[in-house]
């Protein structure tokens, strides 16, 4: 009875690690591989360059938009220097394109702030053109992108 139980147990302990191992291999059989231009709704990976007056005035916006609502702050950015780009398509040609980019920000308190931002394809309102997502180093008050904006670069 012994003997029937222990190889019963071994059967179970084979069969569990097979199972172990196939759970292991699956999640990366799972994320598909092909290029986002080749999906059935494609992107086409053309955005707008980092320096895109366009980019920076939506980011000077909606800055000043943010500080006055909700932190009940005058402070402004009034101009850009040093602007790059960090990044295309970073996270793998099968992602949403995106564009990552870092730039000085020069404020209306006299102070040069980092600002790290992306522009990722129909992420824009409602999914309609390009959207752009920031983060203005100690500025980000709630720790939105961790501190000194971490999680926003690439």
């Amino acid at each position: 009875m012994a003997s029937r139980i222990g190889k019963l147990a071994g059967k179970f302990a084979i069969t569990g690690a097979a199972l172990a191992l196939l759970g292991a291999v699956q999640p990366t059989l799972a994320r598909p591989q092909m290029p986002a231009e080749y999906r059935y709704q494609p992107y086409t990976g053309s955005l707008p360059a980092c320096w895109d007056n366009s980019v920076l005035g939506t980011i000077q916006s909606r800055f000043a938009s943010k500080e006055s609502e909700y932190w009940n702050s005058a402070l402004q950015i009034v101009a850009y220097d040093r602007i790059h780009e960090t990044g295309f398509r970073s996270n793998g040609s099968d992602y949403i394109p995106r564009r990552y980019c870092t730039a000085r920000a020069y404020m209306n308190d006299g102070r040069w702030r980092q600002v790290t931002y992306w522009v990722g394809e129909n992420l824009g309102f409602i999914g309609w053109g390009w959207g752009v997502e920031w983060c203005v180093a100690g500025v980000d008050r709630n720790y939105a992108y961790g501190p000194a904006c971490r999680a926003a670069r690439r």
